[in-house]
């Protein structure tokens, strides 16, 4: 059991790599998609079977799994857009930032105190995933992009919890699932809206379109 929580944790990895290297949307999505299945799997693999944590475990393979992915879909397919075609950082670079991240958060986990064998891996793997999530909000200019990369981000919050769940951490869990499925839901709309009214939904135009009416 404890080869397979390592190899969902590498797993975890490889699809940061893929997603920083991907300009293509739907691959994007279909990550977030591996993720939160694996996410959904974890507690049940670390022994946790008792009936909070099962509920936990069906709940983010639905809404993760197959909720969220959905309503970004439909998103993109409202939108449509296909790829990110002029990221603010470009993918070899985002590669090789996100490879640094990896770097970093590992050398961060051999400071840690000694835990268990799942945290001492679970904890890098998190990190590296909350900071892939962030900088894909920060490196790429679509709207939907930005809302995978905030995904995946809290993906690593969840991640990081996986091996605390203590009596508190499902009912945490479970909030931080209901406030996710919530803002992707608005940001779903708003998205579709955007392109209505703009025919884009690149961030960076419409805060230069708040500059020139600022000038106006």
């Amino acid at each position: 059991m404890e080869h397979l929580v390592e190899f969902i944790l590498a797993i975890f990895l490889i699809t940061n790599l893929m997603m920083a290297a991907s300009s293509r949307l739907m691959h994007c999505v279909k990550i977030v998609l591996i993720q939160g299945i694996l996410l959904g799997l974890l507690p049940l693999l670390l022994g946790h079977l008792d009936t909070s944590h099962l509920i936990a475990a069906i709940l983010n393979i639905s809404i993760k799994g197959i909720a969220l992915p959905y309503l970004l879909v439909a998103a993109i397919k409202r939108a449509d857009v296909c790829r990110e075609l002029e990221p603010l950082v470009g993918y070899s670079t985002s590669l090789v930032i996100v490879l640094l991240f990896f770097a970093v958060s590992f050398w961060l986990g051999t400071k840690l105190p000694p835990e268990a064998p799942f945290l001492r891996l679970a904890t890098p793997t998190a990190v590296a995933t909350m900071l892939t999530g962030l900088f894909i909000v920060m490196a790429r200019r679509k709207a939907i992009t930005q809302a995978i990369g905030f995904l995946t981000f809290e993906n690593g919050i969840s991640l990081f919890g996986a091996g605390r769940m203590l009596d508190f951490g499902v009912a945490v869990e479970l909030g931080i699932l209901l406030d996710v499925f919530v803002l992707v839901f608005v940001m779903g709309i708003a998205v579709m809206r955007i392109k209505r009214e703009f025919q884009h939904i690149d961030s960076d135009k419409l805060h230069n379109l708040g500059d020139k009416e600022e000038a106006e």
